[in-house]
């Protein structure tokens, strides 16, 4: 299966919610690696890098977790960099 990876751009109720910390584990259970950030205008930036399928079922598991309300999805595909694990950046 080919890999990807995606800038994305979460806004909404995305922060002081566990937002991160439910990335970071639903990404590490799918396969993906990448960082997740909060940023200074209250939305969340991440790269996420692994399979279509993987990264979608990250996003999916994110936005089902509770107190989280997503009003907004930026994606682009960027260049792959070949990343293991994932990160929490500050």
């Amino acid at each position: 299966m080919d890999r990807m990876r995606k800038h994305i751009i979460f806004s909404g109720e995305v922060q002081g919610v566990g937002f991160r910390y439910r990335m970071y584990h639903a990404a590490c259970a799918n396969g993906v690696s990448g960082w997740v950030r909060n940023l200074y205008d209250g939305s969340v930036e991440a790269e996420l890098e692994g399979t279509e399928a993987a990264i979608d079922m990250t996003v999916i598991q994110v936005e089902r977790g509770m107190f989280v309300r997503i009003d907004n999805i930026s994606a682009k595909q960027i260049p792959v960099e070949n990343s293991n694990g994932f990160s929490i950046r500050d």
